[in-house]
């Protein structure tokens, strides 16, 4: 299912891995995959057997946990996943397959908290992107906004995910959000790339964008 054009594009969108781990299979491709050896029923005996020499093979991986039903075999399954994640497509690929996380909120906020708390890149991006997915709602939104303000981080992936989760909050808690950057204790990189993606929103008016200019902070 390799194309060598593909892995060539894709390559450049992801300059954190060695090109040559990268085959250069679309996504739907291993969708379609990860499909089937649901359907197979030897999930299991994949994920035990599986091994991590490429980019495709990592991600499959992730694409069947995502598919699993069980919320305890989806904790076991996540914690053995993510030491695996080593970028950034990865990372967001397997959080946006979690759809269990909008059925067991709760379980799965209590599940994420070490993650938000890690200081490694990809356990903190995880928590967070998490987070952006599934939390940004009427029940979690200031519990978003105080668990971003204690992600601190000194790795470029993390602050990104931290940036873009407040432009998220944004999108639909413009005035909630807007008072919590005046409050809150994010570092310049962070807090101004989050005012950068917010002016990026479709959404945003010319208006808006004019007043997030006066946000931010001087050297």
């Amino acid at each position: 299912m390799a194309q060598p054009e593909y892995q060539r594009f894709a390559s450049k969108l992801i300059p954190s891995i060695n090109p040559q781990t990268l085959l250069g299979v679309r996504l739907p491709r291993l969708r379609m995959l990860a499909k089937r050896i649901m359907r197979s029923g030897k999930w299991k005996d994949y994920l035990s057997s599986a091994v991590d020499d490429s980019f495709e093979e990592i991600m499959l991986q992730g694409m069947v946990i995502g598919q699993l039903e069980d919320l305890t075999e989806v904790f076991y399954w996540i914690k053995r996943f993510v030491p695996k994640i080593n970028n950034w497509s990865v990372c967001d690929s397997f959080c946006s397959g979690l759809k269990i996380a909008r059925i067991h909120q709760q379980e799965m906020w209590d599940f994420l908290q070490p993650f938000i708390h890690d200081k490694r890149e990809y356990y903190l991006r995880f928590g967070i992107v998490m987070l952006l997915f599934y939390y940004v709602n009427d029940d979690y939104i200031d519990q978003v906004f105080t668990a971003v303000n204690q992600a601190k981080t000194d790795e470029y992936y993390s602050k990104m995910a931290a940036a873009w989760a407040v432009s998220v909050c944004y999108a639909s808690y413009p005035q909630k959000t807007i008072c919590y950057l005046i409050r809150s204790d994010l570092d310049d990189v962070v807090y101004h790339k989050a005012l950068q993606k917010i002016g990026e929103l479709k959404q945003v008016t010319l208006e808006e964008k004019q007043q997030l200019k006066k946000f931010k902070r001087k050297k």
